[in-house]
Parts: structure tokens; sequence; C-alpha cells
């Protein structure tokens, strides 16, 4: 374990003081004896020989000047945290200003170490994990999987006893596998449910609690600046509605219904059956046609009006319109092409990149807060915040879905006032997609046809349950999964020399919930990013395979849960370069929409551009590690590696004249389309 790895014992067990043993009982972090709580100062030496005794490895911490902690006055340490709360966001971005301005890792070790057990965990867990990741000198270290530190964010806590009940009474070697229901919150009586495998899925939780982690939305300033940052929140999150909306035709449910009324009632309900365990208190439910109300919280100083929320959309509005905000001096900034859509996404966040807070507000974060607080919005109860307060949990709410729909319609608006993309801009001369399609991996199957399935794997829970159990302790949970499969490109290069292309790859639904065919103008908004790729075009015919586990979106299954500990980490070189940084992507299996039984027809689309005109001017290494979920979540220390708009081409829309998908491919030879069909069978299979 290098020097730089051995903070990653400061993240396990988190609401366990530190002088517990780390890693399975096999490593202590040995406290300066001022480092340690009022509570245990008085008894440090006996700590320190009892849990000591069996320990492999000892990780000394040296002494430092203790830091000023006021910046967290008032976040309780066993309460709850959310990085929509402004006092909570501002806490965070002094912390990881805190961490970022050690000056060498020792430094930092005992910084962290003195912090951990004053701080509340997860805006310790949360700034630390930032700051390592914008470190020189612990960028590779890899962040663990929150699921595994906490699991009360993602699982059902009705398996928790009996975690500890296996680990406590069984030795590790026989322990069972206790499994998570894949149904735990409503009944078949409520239609949202059909939708639950998506947004209670763990690993599209994880995905968007990782993204918002390497794109934080206030600290320092090197840590926010990152290129396009504005223009990904907004692609990220569009795409996550472009796939829930797909699920969702496949499910026999109608498109989402964006919450562009603040003041009727919700009309979904939502009860998440959840605890946190830093409190041991329930996240509240949000009963059915519940009204939004302003928000006072004296708990931790959130104070916003539903009036505050529809100004704001307002002005954001008239800024679109007019094709400009304003900065704090009054000043105009252009809405155009190149960086419209960049600006206006730090401005509805709003991160600490907005050019003007005061005017434009922050929308969509307190949007977040007044829906999670709307249960007890003046702390009359005592209550704190609902599932969509925090980012590790609010995808599992379907009011997520109809909130970032309206979202999405801001920046679609920006989008819709765009001149549409020319021939020149749309084309590739010489270069002509003669087909394209899907083959499943197993031989003798038909082509075009993807399948999907439910499977049950595992994860391990032990690094979460603190105070639980030594060793390892899994639990099962069941997800949706497709087979295996790969695209098949034709593309005939007809210029006579070797080109480079950029090949990229499309799925959108063909008819809604009703089977009534989508229009152009209503599919555009459902296209769903399957693959980005360089290629390079050879003269003549060019036969192109990626396979799905390629994809520029996703991220494999072992990245996603990844395990954690000293003894985690590959060996081998190559494997321990993937590993690192690596938890940033769309969740491998959830790349395909679930289809039904008897097939759901999409459209797939494939189109090679000029790599002359997508290539972004910087050095990059192909050995990289972690740049295949670069769709989603750009690449580390680099600019965003396409110089087109985050969703070209079907980011903006078309003349009059366009009303299929047909009649936008036709007269450009460098696009094809295919017909693929999504079957789902309804079969659990355990993972391998």
């Amino acid at each position: 374990m290098t020097d730089a790895n051995n903070i990653l014992a400061l993240l396990q067990r988190p609401l366990e003081p530190t002088f517990l043993p780390k890693d399975d009982g096999k490593t202590v972090i040995d406290l300066p004896d001022e480092f340690l709580t009022d509570r245990y100062r008085a008894i440090g030496a006996d700590l320190q020989s009892r849990f000591s005794n069996d320990a492999e490895q000892r990780i000394p911490v040296r002494s430092v000047p203790m830091p000023d902690l006021s910046f967290a006055n008032g976040i309780d340490r066993r309460g709850a945290f959310s990085l929509f709360a402004p006092k909570h966001r501002d806490a965070a971005g002094a912390l990881i200003n805190l961490f970022l301005q050690q000056p060498d890792f020792a430094t930092l070790m005992s910084v962290a170490t003195y912090c951990r057990d004053r701080l509340n965990p997860v805006l310790f867990q949360y700034s630390l994990a930032v700051a390592v990741q914008h470190r020189e000198d612990t960028k590779d270290v890899n962040i663990p999987s929150i699921v595994s530190l906490f699991p009360d964010q993602f699982v059902d806590p009705a398996v928790f006893p009996k975690l500890r009940e296996e680990g406590a009474a069984v030795q590790q070697e026989n322990r069972m596998v206790i499994d998570i229901p894949p149904n735990y919150t409503a009944s078949d009586r409520e239609d949202e449910q059909r939708m639950a495998y998506f947004r209670e899925d763990i690993g599209v939780n994880m995905h968007h609690w990782h993204w918002h982690l390497v794109y934080p939305g206030d600290g320092p300033d090197e840590v926010v600046r990152k290129d396009r940052r504005g223009e990904l929140f907004f692609y990220m999150h569009s795409q996550l509605i472009a796939r829930y909306n797909a699920d969702r035709f496949c499910a026999k449910l109608k498109k989402v219904r964006n919450l562009t009324n603040y003041r009727e009632p919700i009309v979904e309900g939502y009860y998440p059956k959840m605890i946190r365990s830093s409190n041991n208190r329930s996240y509240p439910a949000r009963a059915a046609n519940t009204t939004l109300q302003d928000v006072d919280r004296v708990d931790n100083g959130t104070t916003v009006s539903v009036n505050d929320l529809e100004r704001w959309r307002d002005r954001i509005h008239e800024a679109i319109d007019q094709g400009f905000v304003l900065d704090k001096s009054g000043n105009r900034i252009m809405l155009d092409e190149q960086r419209g859509i960049d600006i206006l996404g730090d401005v509805v966040e709003a991160s600490s990149l907005t050019p003007n807070a005061q005017l434009y507000g922050s929308l969509h974060n307190m949007g977040h807060n007044v829906i999670a607080y709307v249960h007890d919005p003046d702390y009359r109860y005592l209550e704190d915040y609902g599932v969509m307060g925090d980012v590790t949990t609010a995808m599992r709410d379907p009011i997520f879905y109809r909130w970032h729909g309206m979202i999405d319609g801001i920046f679609r608006r920006h989008k819709e006032l765009l001149t549409p993309y020319t021939a020149e801009q749309l084309g590739n001369p010489g270069v002509t997609v003669n087909s394209v399609g899907v083959q499943l991996s197993r031989p003798n199957t038909p082509a075009n046809v993807l399948l999907t399935y439910w499977q049950r794997s595992q994860v391990d829970l032990a690094a979460g349950l603190d105070f639980g159990p030594k060793g390892n302790v899994f639990a099962s949970f069941t997800h949706l999964q497709h087979a295996p499969f790969s695209f098949r490109v034709e593309v005939n290069n007809e210029s006579g020399a070797v080109r480079k292309g950029t090949l990229r790859i499309w799925l959108a639904p063909k008819s809604d919930e009703r089977g009534t065919a989508l229009t152009f103008r209503e599919q555009r908004r459902y296209f769903i990013e399957m693959d980005t790729s360089t290629v390079t075009l050879n003269p003549g015919m060019n036969t192109i395979v990626r396979r799905s586990d390629q994809s520029s979106v996703t991220i494999p299954y072992e990245r996603t849960f990844r395990a954690i500990g000293t003894k985690s980490a590959p060996t081998d070189k190559d494997a321990l370069a993937q590993f690192r940084f690596c938890g940033c992507g769309w969740p491998q299996h959830m790349l395909v929409p679930k289809g039904s039984p008897e097939g759901v027809q999409f459209d797939l689309f494939a189109m090679v551009t000029d790599f002359e005109q997508d290539s972004v001017a910087q050095e990059l290494d192909p050995n990289a590690p972690c740049s295949d979920a670069h769709s989603f979540c750009g690449l580390r220390d680099k600019k965003y590696p396409d110089r087109r708009a985050m969703g070209y081409p079907f980011d903006r829309r078309t003349a009059d004249t366009v009303a299929t998908l047909a009649d936008f491919v036709t007269p450009n030879s460098n696009m094809k389309t295919a017909t693929v069909q999504v079957k789902f069978n309804n079969t659990v299979i355990a993972r391998t």
C-alpha cells in the first residue's frame, strides 16, 4: 500500500471512530493523543493497545496544528448532509479547499485524520473524495464505491439486521449472501412501480453521485471550472431523461410530464423505505397530491419560496429569448452557438460559475430543496430532507424525472432558437455508411435483435456496516442486464486516401407507449447515445465492429461496484491503471432499454463525421485509464474530446420539411439507420 493509498483507510466505516481497525481488522491508524475526541482522549493509551494488537499494518499520523473547523458549525455529525443546502455546500467548499491547500500528502493525511471524527461523515467523505481526485499527489488513488461506504443510501434497510447477524454469528467462509428484494417501495397497484428497476438501480444512483463528485458545483475555482462543465450538466441529465422515457415507453407508460406548474399538486407519492445510518432516522415520504410550499429551514438556513423558483425560471426564459444573460455589472454575455449552452448550464444549476446568482438565482438546486422539504418546510416536525435532497438518492423518486424534464425543457428552449445544422455541418463528403446493425455475441442468433433479462449480483457491504462484523458481508440484488452484443457498421471511404472519422451510434424508440409512431420532432428528444469512437477509414470498404462493452457512455460492472481496502487493487500494471479514478460513467448493465417480452422496435442510427472537424487540440494518452465513459464524464484534466455540441446531430431543430428520421438521413450519405428489436426475458440469471 503506497503512502497515498493510506488515505483510503479514512473512508472506511465512516461512522466509527478513526482508531478502530480498518481493512477487515488488518490496518490501524496511529493517532496522536490530541487528535482523539474529548470522549476518548483520557483513555487513548488503552484504546491504541486494545485495537492494534492484531493489525498487519500501522499507518502513522504525525501531529499538525489543528485546523479551524468553524465553517461546519451547525452541521450535526450524526445528522443529514445535502449538497443542495447552501450552508452545507459552503462547508463542503471550505473543506475541499482545506484539503487542497495542504503542502504534501503526509500533512493532508494528518489534517484529514483530525477532521474525520469531528465532522459529518458524508460532508467529510464527499470533500475528501473531491480533494483526492484533484490533488497531484493523490489523483491516482481510486475512490471506493459509495455503496460500500454508505449502503443506507442505496439498500433496503431490512437487510442490515440480517447482515449483522450473519456477520456476528457465522465465520466468514460460511456466511450466506443476504438477498435484497427487487421491489420493496411499492406494490404493482402503483403504475410508477413499473420503473422501479430503473429509478432504484444501485448503479444508476451511484453514477449520479460520482458525476457530481467529478463535477462539484462549489469549491475552489480550479476544482469547479472544468472544460464545458455547464454544457455537460445539461447533456448528462438530458440523456438521463431520454433513457428514462425510452424505458417508460417499453413499460407502456406515457412520457414524463414535466413539472412546469409549481403550484399544482404532485400526483406521485414516494415512500423510500430507507434509513440514514448516521442517526437511524428514515428518509421522509411524500404523500400523493402534495403541493410545494415555501421553505424556511431554521436548522440549516435554507430559505426559498415557490415564487423564487418561478421568478428565476422566468428570468432565465427571458434571457434565452433575448439571446443573452447579464453579469453582475449589467454586461451582456451572449448565448451563442458555441458557449451559450455552457453558460446556461452554469446559470440553471447554479454552480459557483454562474455569472449572476443574484439575478438568476439557483433554480435547479433550490428546486431540489423545495421538493425535498415538502413534508416539513419550516422544520416544525424536526424532519430532515427526503430523497430529492441528496445526489445519492434523488434518482429514486419519480419527481426527479419530472423536475429534470422541466430543467431539460429550459435548455431545449435555447437549442430550438439555434439555426438548424447545414448540409456542410452534417455531411462528410467521400464517406458513405452502407449499413449498420447489431449482433448478439452468441452464435446462431438473429441479426438486429437485442436481449435483456434480470441478473442477480452481489456487493460487499462490510466497509459500510459501522460497528459491524469483520470480513466480507455480501448482499445480492437483482438488476436489468443485456446479453453482450456488437455494433457492425459498413463504411465506404471513396476519397482514395486514409481518413479518420468519428463514428456516432444512437438509439431511439420508434413509437410511444400506445404504439403510435413518433414524428421526428418528437423522436429527436429520445435519442440515447450508445457509443462514440474514433475510426480509421482505409480507401474502399471498411467494416467497423464495436463491442457493447466498449461504449463511450458506460463503465463495467467491476468498476461500478468495485471493492475497497488494501488488498482490493489489482497488482497487474495495466489492470491497476484501469482501476483508478474510474467510478464515473453510466452502468454497463443499463446500456440497453428494457424492451418487452414481445419486443420493442427502436431506430438504430450510425453517422461518421470528419475527424478534422471533431478533434480538439490536446495531447491524449491512448493508454490513459478510465477514458471509456468520456461521453458523460469527459476526460480527466483534459478538454472534452469532441468539438461538436453535446447531443449532435439531434440537439437542434430541423427544417419543417423533415418529418421523419428517413427525411433527416436520406440527404446525408454518411448516415444510415436500421430497425432493431429489444426483447425482454423475464428470468433471473446469477452473475458468475
